[in-house]
């Protein structure tokens, strides 16, 4: 089966290709936001093929799989076929709606003949779906092994962009964080952050690592901490309960169900997270059995062939 998928979300993608098809990835000379190709800083079976635009109209393709609304008219001016009418398609929703939860209609909810696949129950349920066929299916991690050492008395961030995304990821609790443990606060475009937000540079690291040097530098730190305010549930949270991080994240969208009681502090009042911070530094043999309970649970429900059965029995299911 040939699986036509652009790359949009590279830690998504990296679970979803690992499944027993042919993925086609469009492929542009600029690499632009519409052909990105192949991955650079993750693995990629070879099963992963790069097509040019032309070449996707002589391609065959068995199965669409969308991730942008801008994807359906592209879909079918690249290959010149209609999504969901000459081919299967489905539609991977990874946001939560970016407006308000009561009044934000989703781009597909007037369609009935394209699948929509929420990554969490929360997104689901916030997003109006209208008339479209929704399905969830949750995250999967490639399980990186249980590296964390808690060597170094600092809590990992990971968040991409954020003095632009502001108080979408927390941004602006990050000072308050750091006067309770010194942070590493790693992903792209986190250089400057510090002065950014007045924090001692000592209390605040920007550390923009390759993807292969990722976890080992997150692995390092005593504690996880998710300041995510109103996104999905990130990959980041759950790749660091994969590596035994014991997390201390705000209690919002999905979050409260992916860390349940034990593995580590989930709450919205922030003296109670800054406690935590504090308590997970001071006692590392705490941080240690709450981690090995953190990656036990991610384990139990984010692990990646539970993905891939998920995706294929849909697959099944929309291309029968």
């Amino acid at each position: 089966m040939n699986i036509l998928v652009w790359h949009v979300h590279g830690s998504w993608l990296t679970s979803f290709v690992q499944g027993p098809y042919t993925f086609l990835v469009p492929v542009t000379p600029d690499r632009g936001p519409d052909g990105l190709g192949r991955a650079r800083t993750w693995q990629w079976p070879s099963s992963v093929r790069e097509l040019s635009p032309a070449e996707l109209r002589e391609a065959d393709i068995d199965l669409m799989v969308l991730q942008r609304p801008h994807e359906l008219e592209l879909a079918e001016r690249w290959t010149g076929r209609r999504p969901g009418a000459d081919v299967p398609a489905v539609y991977v929703e990874h946001n939560s709606p970016h407006e308000t939860a009561v009044g934000t209609r989703h781009p597909l909810a007037g369609r009935t003949d394209v699948t929509l696949v929420h990554v969490t129950h929360f997104n689901r349920l916030m997003w109006d779906n209208g008339r479209a066929p929704s399905t969830v299916i949750e995250h999967g991690i490639i399980d990186p092994g249980p590296l964390w050492t808690g060597e170094e008395e600092r809590a990992a961030v990971v968040v991409n962009e954020p003095v632009r995304r502001g108080r979408t990821t927390g941004t602006d609790l990050l000072p308050a964080f750091a006067r309770a443990a010194p942070l590493d606060v790693f992903g792209m475009r986190t250089e400057g952050l510090a002065g950014h937000l007045g924090v001692e540079p000592d209390r605040l690291r920007s550390r923009d690592l390759p993807q292969s040097a990722l976890h080992p530098a997150m692995a390092r730190c005593r504690v996880y901490l998710h300041p995510i305010r109103w996104t999905s549930l990130g990959l980041s949270l759950l790749e660091a309960m994969f590596l035994g991080m014991p997390v201390v994240a705000l209690d919002t969208t999905e979050v409260r169900e992916a860390v349940p009681e034990g593995a580590g502090v989930v709450s919205n009042r922030l003296d109670v997270l800054r406690d935590a911070l504090r308590g997970f530094l001071a006692d590392p043999a705490d941080a240690r059995l709450t981690g090995e309970a953190a990656r036990a649970a991610a384990q139990a429900r984010y692990a990646e062939p539970r993905f891939r059965d998920d995706w294929e029995r849909l697959i099944k299911e929309v291309t029968r």
